[in-house]
């Protein structure tokens, strides 16, 4: 079994490499101190280029009088005449965190092979790329699928690039589009929505399919992760819903936990799942890789039919007790003693979310989340084996949306996500000439791509790459090595043949007529 310090130092300094978590139990811990004994984390030295902005308007489709000032970096490190530009958009983050992948990463290997201009494109209500004074549900009303894609097309058109003075707007050049998770799906609607602008793109994990329940992302986890752990995490939440539903045994299990003043059971298995999410920040990369999820495999053990007493009369399987263990100094214990436990961990108190400041980064997500992307994780249909509690419902995981953002003077957010607004791009069957469609293979976020196992088969060509990295979690493609030779095969795999449709590509362009 694996130490608990060294379990408590992965799972609480996991790197953030995909998907924004969302969701209050998410929220609440983000607001808690680190626990103890935790170590000093120093974060790598971001790569330095130059950082401009580019003049969008609020509204692209309604006059406002506003504009705001959108960020973005360059690279001309191989950049030659004639050369496209291959842009990055960095998604639901600062795109300072993406600068990485301009360094060493997809950005900087197609630039290196084609002669482009690299370039990291920071989304709107991301970074310091903010329009707007507040996050009230007013003032987010223009961060949606519409106005976030032609902020990137106006981009595009008219950006001038300092020291360039070749014209490289596009259509007149030819932009090679990238994304990776929610940006992966912008990139695939990019290419959908604006064929003329964007002459290539590349979705990697890229999560077209939008739906409001979302309970694949944990199955994909008990599908893959090893066995071993995964019949340990069933043997827990299965005597956990046990003994929680039943107001004699409740508290006990609770307190096992160290949360035995959380009011509402569903709080408390919510926490409990909270390990999870570590999965999708596994990385080939050692440099950016989290080992939280391993390690807490690890310091759960091997199943054992041992069962421990924990009150009278009441007994659980031994995986339960070390499943506590980690929950108790991981989670329970980071809730300071000025507090209750509803004040730490409590999700029922509609005022714990109605904070608009600029500080509160984390409604920008979860506005998306509500409003169009839904992605509301629960548990599996009744019947279907599952790693997470079966109280975690539709109700349950849409009641943030209910408590951050209540009704404005000028918008509400819809009863539930309008995911018709994303799926209407295509979905499962997005697909386009010069539209690659890459994920990986252990991706929690694959049943929300085109390599869902409820997508239709799809044939690889160099037109429309369609490819399965094995062996991948999420877009495993992204980031690179300074030294390529040194990178696991699947990756060297994958960056060559990424550069070669690219390649292939770029023989059919033409500028269009003037």
């Amino acid at each position: 079994m694996i130490s608990l310090q060294l379990a408590v130092i992965a799972y609480l300094f996991a790197p953030i490499h995909a998907l924004s978590h969302s969701g209050a139990s998410w929220i609440n811990l983000q607001r808690l101190p680190e626990a103890p004994s935790g170590p000093t984390v120093v974060d790598a030295a971001t790569p330095s280029f130059p950082v401009f902005t580019f003049t969008q308007p609020l509204d692209h489709f309604s006059d406002t009088g506003f504009t705001w000032e959108q960020r973005f970096w360059v690279s001309d490190r191989h950049f030659k005449a004639g050369g496209p530009v291959i842009i990055l958009d960095s998604g639901e983050s600062s795109g300072t965190a993406r600068l990485p992948y301009m360094d060493t990463g997809i950005v900087d290997i197609l630039a290196n092979a084609t002669g482009g201009l690299g370039v990291v494109l920071e989304h709107r209500y991301y970074g310091q790329s903010i329009p707007v004074q507040n996050f009230t549900t007013d003032s987010m009303r223009w961060l949606n699928l519409d106005q976030a894609l032609a902020d990137s097309a106006n981009f595009m058109a008219n950006v001038k690039f300092a020291n360039i003075s070749q014209d490289l707007t596009a259509p007149g050049t030819p932009w090679i589009y990238y994304g990776g998770s929610y940006a992966g799906a912008r990139s695939a609607h990019m290419k959908i929505r604006y064929p003329d602008l964007v002459f290539g793109a590349i979705a990697s994990s890229g999560v077209t399919y939008a739906t409001v329940v979302d309970w694949q992302y944990y199955d994909i986890i008990r599908q893959f992760a090893p066995a071993d752990c995964v019949q340990q995490i069933e043997t827990t939440v299965s005597d956990v819903d046990n003994l929680i539903e039943n107001p004699s045994t409740a508290h006990t299990i609770k307190a096992l936990f160290g949360l035995p003043n959380v009011t509402h059971n569903q709080d408390v298995v919510s926490l409990i799942s909270g390990p999870l999410g570590a999965w999708q920040d596994k990385n080939w990369d050692p440099a950016v890789n989290s080992a939280s999820f391993d390690n807490f495999c690890a310091f759960l053990g091997s199943p054992t039919s041992k069962t421990v007493e924990i009150a009278k009369g009441i007994h659980v399987n031994n995986a339960t007790v070390t499943y506590a263990a980690y929950i108790n100094r991981t989670v329970s214990s980071r809730c300071s003693t000025t507090r209750t436990q509803d004040d730490c961990f409590g999700s029922f108190n509609a005022s714990s979310y109605q904070a608009t400041d600029l500080s509160q980064t984390w409604r920008a997500w979860q506005f998306q989340v509500c409003t169009q992307w839904g992605f509301l994780m629960t548990a599996p249909p009744a019947g279907h084996p599952r790693i997470i509690s079966k109280l975690l419902d539709l109700d349950y995981a849409s009641l943030i949306c209910k408590f951050a953002f209540p009704p404005g003077a000028h918008f509400a957010v819809p009863p539930q996500p309008d995911v018709a607004a994303v799926n209407a791009l295509g979905g499962l069957n997005v697909a386009a000439d010069r539209l690659a469609i890459i994920d990986g293979q252990e991706d929690p976020w694959r049943p929300n791509t085109p390599h869902s196992d409820i997508a239709r088969k799809r044939p690889d060509t160099a037109a429309r790459p369609f490819k399965l990295i094995p062996s991948a979690v999420h877009h495993y493609d992204e980031n690179g090595l300074a030294d390529h030779t040194a990178e696991p095969d699947n990756i060297r795999t994958i960056h060559a043949e990424e550069v070669a449709f690219v390649l292939e590509w770029l023989k059919d362009f033409k500028p269009p007529s003037t």
